[in-house]
């Protein structure tokens, strides 16, 4: 259908794998997961609840009855009664026992916690993938002179590998971050309606260490090491916050990175790939312009935008908990990963196919390296004889008649031939050229580059080896 709306997050550009961990299918066969697991805990724990009624919900765990729970999600205005009917008409034995003693947080919460920890491991893998593309570029052209810029104006140089490490530095740290969250992660549990587990200790016949046991064994049964010690009927929506504040973490690297080359890319030095059929602009045929970064800058300021979302919704939680956070976080938690998601295909897809145009470079470079040089072609003139204190006054006076040169009349810096026609300085325009190798004034950026791949990335990369691929991402538009 094309007569509603559709997200763009989904057609556009998130990955498949994403869009199923937000899907309906994951959600609501999880809660199905998670009612099986309550129930079988019951059932070791004494309450009456059989192995032929748990067997009876394992054997329809995966399908879900969408049309009647729409029916009765219509009637009951409850989506988690909708479902627990829907459910129950398919497990009719298991109907009497399903959802028992439980509140709508258990399969709500408790869902929400396992698929942001799914979304965290497949962020997880993305960004692995494209800080080694990103090492493989920085290792290659770690050697490369190139202008440096602070407040992108000219600065000292820096080589393109070592500009390329810095991206890589903030992906390090993203994803020390993803993983303090994966970790971090545990479960509702078996709450109760405030918190409290008041209906389980009923159930159990006040007997509070079978309270503790139900949430042990329903967090072991899901994959997760414990439940959060104390909640109200909801896990703190810190949680969600907290969550969202690491993908807008990622989203100020991306972002950052894509910055850097939108920019590189109007100074022709660096280029995203360009298909051989893409077209750059409608009305300009000779146009390239950077879209994949553009992309990623576009989809990284609403995720850091969105991330006030949960914020806003934590510190507005009534005691133990009101339902204004619900509407909002069923847009802005999955759509933060989805946008996230998408940003890190684009971002794998640049890193493994940047061009570098060296020659561009050196031209920039021939531009501004005798201003760069001036201190050394000073020195070279002092071990003659010269008085460095004129000789910095004399170099001041050329440097803005020869930078007058290039910016009033658009001609070449010609601040060497100044220099060298100069008898205060004893120096010929061969010896001055000498001191006008790049090389000479990138400092420790090559080694810099060898050391920081060698021991902060090599054994990230080593440790996450069984998540690396060829995939090299992909724009699904």
């Amino acid at each position: 259908m094309k007569n509603t709306y559709e997200s763009p997050l989904c057609s556009r550009y998130a990955s498949s794998e994403m869009q199923y961990i937000f899907s309906p299918d994951k959600k609501f066969t999880t809660w199905h997961k998670l009612w099986i697991a309550l129930a079988r805990a019951e059932m070791r724990l004494g309450l009456p609840v059989t192995q032929e009624q748990v067997s009876e919900m394992e054997a329809h765990a995966q399908v879900v009855d969408y049309e009647y729970a729409a029916e009765m999600e219509k009637k009951l205005r409850h989506d988690v009664m909708a479902h627990v009917h829907a459910f129950g008409r398919q497990c009719p034995k298991a109907m009497p026992i399903i959802h028992l003693g439980a509140t709508s947080c258990y399969v709500g919460d408790n869902t929400d916690i396992i698929i942001m920890r799914e979304g965290l491991e497949l962020i997880r893998s993305e960004l692995v993938n494209t800080i080694s593309r990103l090492a493989a570029f920085a290792d290659k052209y770690k050697s490369v002179p190139t202008l440096g810029f602070t407040h992108f104006q000219p600065a000292q140089l820096t080589t393109v590998g070592k500009r390329a490490t810095l991206w890589i530095n903030d992906l390090l740290l993203d994803l020390d971050e993803v993983n303090y969250r994966i970790a971090s992660l545990k479960l509702l549990g078996s709450k109760g309606t405030t918190g409290t587990q008041a209906s389980f200790l009923e159930l159990f016949d006040g007997d509070h260490s079978k309270c503790v046991e139900l949430e042990r064994l329903i967090a072991e049964e899901m994959g997760f090491e414990a439940c959060v010690p104390v909640s109200g009927q909801t896990y703190s929506r810190k949680i969600d916050a907290a969550v969202l504040a690491t993908l807008s973490g990622i989203a100020q690297s991306a972002g950052k990175f894509a910055t850097d080359m939108r920019l590189l890319s109007h100074e022709k030095e660096l280029e995203e790939p360009f298909e051989t059929n893409q077209i750059g602009s409608s009305a300009m045929p000779y146009k390239r312009n950077p879209m994949r970064c553009e992309r990623i800058c576009s989809l990284a300021r609403y995720v850091i935008v969105d991330a006030q979302n949960p914020a806003l919704t934590s510190y507005n939680q009534w005691f133990e908990r009101t339902l204004d956070d619900s509407a909002n976080k069923r847009i802005s938690v999955p759509e933060a990963f989805l946008a996230v998601d998408s940003m890190l295909n684009i971002y794998l897809n640049v890193a493994s196919g940047i061009k570098v145009y060296e020659k561009v470079i050196e031209k920039h470079l021939a531009e501004e390296l005798p201003f760069m040089a001036t201190e050394n072609i000073m020195m070279d003139a002092v071990k003659k004889g010269g008085d460095r204190q004129a000789l910095h006054e004399r170099i001041r006076v050329h440097s803005i008649a020869a930078g007058a040169v290039v910016k009033e009349q658009g001609l070449p810096n010609d601040l060497v031939k100044r220099i060298a026609s100069d008898p205060l300085f004893g120096l010929d325009e061969q010896e001055i050229m000498a001191s006008l190798d790049a090389v000479k004034y990138v400092g420790r950026s090559p080694e810099q580059v060898t050391e920081f791949l060698a021991k902060d990335v090599k054994p990230v990369l080593e440790s996450y080896a069984h998540l690396l691929s060829e995939n090299n991402g992909e724009l699904k538009v």
